[in-house]
């Protein structure tokens, strides 16, 4: 499948660089292949298009400062370099993202906290891919990081304007409690107290699972066919106890409705082909694209997505892509907000 099929243009304007406040105010739009196929909502309506019985799926990931500036010494040669941690390999290893990687020896020492933070190079992948192992593990690690470590805001939020305090707090959805994300799962942070009771009071149950999203999520797509196309590995984590809740919720005869497409790929990862949900533990790099054929979900709220991105790609698997195109033109037309400070959809299936 041509990668440019799911290409739009996009204009600059559109790109939310800020959440709406309060978060239960950014614009919701129901996507919905019956008579009224585009509605033009408001998050805090969401438990208006649910039912009691049904179940809300979130993740519970929280994001790390994951970010972090540093500096290669050669002699009296010195480079900076930048690196994205994504994937943690052990308690003192995490594989990353480098800027500057071309500058990096194995076996070099990156110094990413004036002599405190410490960090070799093990290996050396495509792409800038670098693994690094730190001069602390565990628990310390994560301190360190949260010392000398910033927010991994999106690209296209970090090239506009630098990260602040205010982005501790916003770029975290307010559940969030299982620390190794590096990107937050966007369609939570929508949500609010108030928006939860009031799902709460529908009837709509509320269930965790965890996926910890790596840097891979912002990626671009380099090739042109998507059978080429090569995704990266996350965790992920749903409790026996979870799976069989959401089991019980189906045999019920309630939807499952995943926030995000973080948890949606989990989900999709966990599930047998008779749509059992079972437990699951460890990794997924699972690709989603127009012919997939679900089997965990019933509905997805989510966020806005890149042209020629995996995550469109995603949703006009599930929503059908002449569907998607339509409703992207129309939130554009509308001035939706768009990406992960920007407004949110919700999506039913295609037909």
């Amino acid at each position: 499948m041509r990668v440019d099929e799911f290409d739009f243009d996009l204009p600059e304007d559109n790109i939310a660089l800020r959440p709406a406040v309060p978060r239960d105010a950014a614009r919701l739009l129901v996507v919905n292949q019956g008579a009224q196929e585009l509605q033009d909502c408001v998050v805090s309506e969401l438990a208006d298009f649910l039912q009691p019985g049904d179940a809300l799926v979130f993740n519970d990931t929280r994001v790390i400062p994951a970010q972090l500036e540093g500096v290669r010494r050669r002699g009296d040669a010195v480079a900076t370099v930048g690196a994205t941690l994504h994937l943690r390999e052990s308690a003192d290893t995490w594989r990353a993202f480098v800027r500057g990687a071309k500058k990096l020896k194995i076996g070099e020492t990156v110094d990413f906290g004036g002599n405190t933070l410490l960090a070799e190079v093990l290996e050396k992948g495509e792409g800038g891919e670098v693994v690094l192992r730190f001069n602390c593990s565990g628990p310390d690690l994560d301190l360190a990081l949260v010392t000398f470590g910033h927010v991994p805001l999106p690209p296209y939020i970090a090239l506009k304007r630098e990260e602040n305090e205010q982005d501790r707090q916003d770029y975290q959805t307010i559940y969030a409690r299982e620390d190794g994300a590096v990107a937050a799962p966007t369609a939570g942070l929508h949500f609010t107290d108030r928006l939860l009771a009031s799902l709460e009071e529908r009837g709509v149950a509320q269930h965790f699972v965890t996926l910890h999203v790596g840097a891979g999520t912002f990626l671009p797509v380099k090739v042109d066919d998507t059978e080429d196309h090569k995704m990266h590995s996350e965790i992920g984590v749903i409790t026996s106890e979870t799976a069989e809740a959401l089991n019980r919720v189906r045999n019920n005869g309630g939807r499952i409705v995943s926030v995000g497409t973080t948890s949606l790929r989990l989900l999709e990862s966990a599930v047998t082909e008779t749509g059992e949900i079972l437990p699951w533990s460890g990794a997924t790099d699972i690709f989603i694209t127009p012919g997939y054929r679900f089997k965990a979900i019933d509905a997805l709220m989510t966020n806005f997505h890149l042209p020629r991105s995996t995550l469109f790609m995603l949703v006009s698997a599930f929503a059908g892509t002449a569907v998607m195109k339509r409703a992207y033109e129309h939130a554009i037309r509308q001035n939706y907000r768009f990406y992960s400070y920007g407004d949110s959809s919700l999506l039913f299936p295609k037909k």
